[in-house]
């Protein structure tokens, strides 16, 4: 297998038995992200056949729409067959679909799920993700079971757990689903919860470790709980208790998403106390399987898309008890 880093095509005539996939990611600094794609190069690899080579070409957007329309413009240009797409704008994926659909190309999103209006523009058009309520009830259900279990996380036995929250970025869908469903399903399930603060930290690990070190300062032991929209900020407020100078026992509990192999490490070494599992590996397979699908002309009928065009990947509750089945997954 070829990993081409600039393009999708070569200085060869193209021929029906390689199969040029071009992958645009939103940003080269989401460590989800990069392990996903890193997934779906190996899956692809598995699927060469003496009649069929594969060529996948990586590109980044670097948080510009418009710097990723024009990649998508260059891949087009190469000669890719299919495109797998990881909007910066999950609302602006019209000119990607224009000229995708100019030239002919399939283009499977990622991860970033586009406006449903904007995915019935075309029957070539596909998504493959997961629910982010499902990720928000399932992070508000490990985080109830553990305060069930531990008496202690109200330090200061007033009967509310005081918590902070570290969302992703503002307007994003996913973010907006995990923290009202994460915090609705705590407070079903009976936690009787007191806000501090909630702050933006754009799903990066630096930014929450500077947020989580200002609000120690601010709100001290009153903290009794860390709700993040995903890992890398969880483990970025992490970073600001080891930095804190404060004991570890006298830590609040944090809980996550995505189940990064840092995240699963922090939990098996207690600095850490749940995550929700998205199945990287899942989806890599499914963008995988639909692409070289999508390049034969085969049918779709085993791929279980809803509506023809979403395949909803499952997320996975991790917390002490189950933390060894995903390590090394």
């Amino acid at each position: 297998m070829i990993f081409s880093l600039s393009g999708c095509g070569s200085s060869s005539e193209k021929t029906d038995r390689t199969l040029r996939v071009g992958v645009v990611t939103y940003t080269v600094d989401d460590p989800f992200i990069n392990a996903m794609v890193e997934k779906l190069k190996s899956q692809l690899k598995t699927m060469e056949t003496t009649n069929m080579k594969v060529i996948v070409s990586v590109r980044s957007g670097d948080n510009d729409q418009r710097e990723q329309d024009e990649i998508v413009e260059e891949m087009i240009d190469a000669g890719c067959d299919v495109l797998c797409v990881n909007l910066v704008d999950r609302t602006a994926p019209v000119n990607i679909i224009k000229s995708a659909r100019q030239s002919d190309i399939p283009v499977i999103f990622f991860n970033r799920e586009p406006v449903r209006d904007d995915l019935m523009l075309w029957e070539k058009l596909y998504y493959v993700g997961c629910d982010a309520k499902e990720s928000g009830d399932m992070q508000g259900e490990i985080a109830a079971n553990y305060i069930k279990n531990h008496s202690d996380v109200d330090r200061d036995g007033d009967g509310k757990i005081q918590y902070v929250l570290l969302e992703g970025e503002a307007g994003h869908q996913d973010a907006i689903s995990r923290t009202d469903c994460s915090v609705k399903t705590l407070m079903e399930n009976g936690v009787d919860l007191e806000k501090l603060s909630y702050q933006f930290a754009d799903w990066n690990r630096g930014q929450a470790e500077n947020r989580m070190t200002q609000l120690i300062s601010q709100y001290g032991g009153q903290i009794e709980m860390v709700i993040s929209n995903n890992d890398e900020m969880a483990l970025g407020a992490v970073e600001a208790y080891k930095n804190s100078g404060i004991s570890q026992d006298k830590w609040p509990v944090i809980f996550g998403i995505d189940g990064l192999d840092d995240a699963l490490q922090a939990i098996k070494s207690g600095t850490m106390q749940g995550t929700v599992y998205n199945d990287k590996e899942d989806q890599a397979n499914e963008i995988a399987r639909l692409a070289v699908d999508l390049f034969k002309g085969n049918k779709l009928d085993s791929h279980n898309l809803v509506d023809g065009k979403y395949y909803v990947s499952p997320y996975w509750k991790v917390d002490i008890d189950s933390v060894d089945d995903f390590l090394h997954r």
